[in-house]
């Protein structure tokens, strides 16, 4: 069940630091950052930041939205959102999450586009949580402004991970994909679909590659498994899961889960 953002469990150094995004988009700090716990699933709505920022899933799974792509972002990972840019979020189940509001003009400059998600490594978790162990004003000569320094250089050599679904111009492959992630189980072949869309084959395949830069045989599967981890989130079995996105056997879904997952 979604509903209103509530954090809980706050320890007494948390209460300190500013409780909202907003409040630390004008931190005189390069970096600034924040922790949250919810218990529950929460639908966020659109908004967007003056800053750039990794949203990162510490525990649990999340999904996001901006109006060219959709993403999952596992336990492990985290979003590169660029400044400015209006993006949805949402949280499935419990999830633990950190948030880094970073200036746009940095110190290795950051790529912000294409938005994406990254692998968090042990080391960068590690050093957010550092961070937040920190004064909002950490002192940047000393302990803080090193632990900045180390997680902008984390971010700038990560890598992308398969969490994208961007979403194809044409207006009657959007539809297709929207169709397709309001009921994933749908089970129909390229044939059919380039039937339906009054479209051959080959132009289908052709345009679908180049607008999302995958085939759609990979935007599918990404699909699906996005739904399972969601479904997962939530509490479903994976047999729930895998019959829910159409797959007709768990080993079925656990081979795709091998060709999308690192």
């Amino acid at each position: 069940m979604q509903g209103r953002a509530q954090p809980i469990a706050i320890d007494e150094d948390e209460v300190k630091r500013p409780q909202q995004a907003i409040d630390l988009q004008t931190v005189p700090r390069p970096v600034a950052a924040m922790t949250r716990l919810y218990e529950t699933s929460v639908d966020f709505g659109w908004h967007s930041h003056r800053r750039g920022q990794l949203l990162q899933s510490v525990e649990g799974f999340m999904t996001a939205r901006t109006l060219d792509a959709s993403f999952i972002v596992p336990s492990g990972h985290g979003l590169l959102i660029a400044p400015n840019l209006p993006h949805a979020v949402t949280s499935h189940g419990r999830v633990r999450m950190q948030s880094l509001y970073i200036e746009p003009a940095t110190d290795p400059v950051l790529g912000w586009d294409p938005v994406r998600v990254i692998p968090t490594s042990p080391l960068l978790s590690a050093t957010v949580s550092a961070l937040l162990e920190e004064p909002v004003l950490y002192d940047e000569d000393g302990r803080g402004g090193h632990l900045v320094a180390l997680i902008l250089q984390e971010i700038t050599r990560a890598k992308e991970g398969p969490f994208a679904l961007p979403m194809p111009q044409d207006k009657r492959l959007q539809k297709l994909c929207m169709d397709l992630s309001d009921k994933p189980s749908i089970d129909l072949d390229i044939d059919s679909w380039s039937d339906m869309l009054g479209m051959s084959r080959r132009t289908m395949t052709r345009k679908f590659r180049t607008q999302t830069g995958m085939s759609f045989a990979e935007w599918r599967r990404r699909l699906r498994i996005a739904h399972v981890m969601r479904r997962r989130a939530e509490g479903a079995r994976l047999e729930e899961a895998a019959v829910d996105v159409g797959y007709r056997s768990v080993s079925a879904l656990r081979n795709a889960l091998r060709e999308v997952l690192p």
